[in-house]
C-alpha cells in the first residue's frame, strides 16, 4: 500500500521483527503474514480502511489517499474533493466538512456556485445550464447561435452534496 505523494519508504521488516510492529488502526501487535505500510505507519490489512465507505484498502488497490485526516479510496477521494480538491470557480481548497455543489464532475463552494452573467447564487432546486465550463441561471442562459448551431444546453436540477469526514 503506497500513499501517493509520500516519498517515505517503509523500513525493512524481517520475520523476527514482525511481532514488534504495532497497527496504527487498532494498536495491536502485527503478527500476520501480511501487513500494510501507509502514512508512515504499519497496519493490519483488515484495519486500513477508507474513512467513508469502510472498504479494506489492501483489497481494492495499491494506493490510498489522505486529506483532512481521512484515509480514502480513490473513488471517495474524487467524490469528496473532485480531481484537485479545489473549488472549480475560485480555486481555493474545500474543507472536508463543507457542503458543496456539483456540476459535470466539478465541485464548488456554495457561495461560488453562481450564474456567470448575473452572479446570483444558484441553490438546490434551481434549474441551471452548464455550458463550456460556465454556469448560467434559467433567466440568463445563452440562446445565441454559434456557427449556425444552437448551443448545447445541459439542464440540471441542483442537488447539494455533503462531504463526510
Amino acid at each position: 500500500m503506497v500513499n501517493p505523494g509520500s516519498s517515505s519508504q517503509p523500513p525493512p521488516v524481517t520475520a523476527g521483527s514482525l511481532s514488534w510492529k504495532r497497527c496504527a488502526g487498532c494498536g495491536g501487535k502485527i503478527a500476520d503474514r501480511f501487513l500494510l505500510y501507509a502514512m508512515d505507519s504499519y497496519w493490519h490489512s483488515r484495519c486500513l480502511k477508507c474513512s467513508c465507505c469502510q472498504a479494506q484498502l489492501g483489497d481494492i488497490g495499491t494506493s490510498c489517499y489522505t486529506k483532512s485526516g481521512m484515509i480514502l479510496c480513490r473513488n471517495d477521494y474524487i467524490r469528496l474533493f473532485g480531481n484537485s480538491g479545489a473549488c472549480s470557480a475560485c480555486g481555493q481548497s474545500i474543507p472536508a466538512s463543507e457542503l458543496v455543489m456539483r456540476a459535470q464532475g466539478n465541485v464548488y463552494h456554495l457561495k461560488c456556485f453562481t450564474c456567470s452573467t448575473c452572479r446570483n447564487r444558484l441553490v438546490p432546486g434551481d434549474r441551471f445550464h452548464y455550458i463550456n465550463g460556465s454556469l448560467f441561471c434559467e433567466h440568463d442562459r445563452p440562446t445565441a447561435l454559434i456557427n449556425g448551431h444552437l448551443n448545447s444546453l445541459q439542464s440540471n436540477p441542483l442537488l447539494p452534496d455533503q462531504k463526510a469526514y
